[in-house]
């Protein structure tokens, strides 16, 4: 069992806290707020994100399969759908949309400007999946017992 801290919490490390805080202040995102801050819905919005979750049920069901490590996460106690629901409608949404517009601003001015001047060949390899109908194309049997037909194609 690792001791350090996990990885996304370390994702929430490289965020301006003094930055989101100084936004919460100006909008009075945490005012009568007990359990459930702004951080705290910051950092269960991301995770949906960057999880590539489609619905506010899916990011809930995500995070409370990883209730045993909810506070280490940075989601707090626990989340529950009302909990989520309730705060994104009653916080103001300018304390999320300012602070990404600092962040994208500081993501901008960190990239890199000569990206593809590297020292000898660059590669790109990218590989996608066509579907195709197996009444048609009887030998694209893409995965056994299953009754999807499908080719495997790899770009270098």
């Amino acid at each position: 069992m690792g001791n350090g801290k996990l990885v996304y919490s370390q994702l929430l490390d490289f965020l301006d806290r003094n930055l989101f805080n100084y936004q919460v202040r100006k909008y009075e995102g945490d005012k009568y707020v007990k359990n459930f801050t702004c951080h705290n819905q910051l950092a269960v919005l991301m995770y949906g994100q960057l999880s590539n979750r489609e619905s506010l049920r899916d990011v809930l069901f995500a995070t409370q399969a990883l209730e045993d490590k909810a506070y280490r996460l940075g989601f707090g106690k626990s989340v529950s759908r009302s909990t989520l629901a309730d705060a994104n409608n009653r916080r103001d949404y300018h304390i999320f949309e300012q602070f990404a517009y600092h962040i994208v601003a500081a993501a901008r001015k960190c990239r890199a400007t000569d990206i593809f001047k590297l020292g000898g060949d660059v590669y790109a390899f990218d590989s996608t999946t066509i579907e195709l109908c197996l009444e048609t194309f009887k030998w694209a049997i893409f995965r056994k017992n299953q009754r999807k037909g499908g080719v495997k194609v790899h770009t270098l």
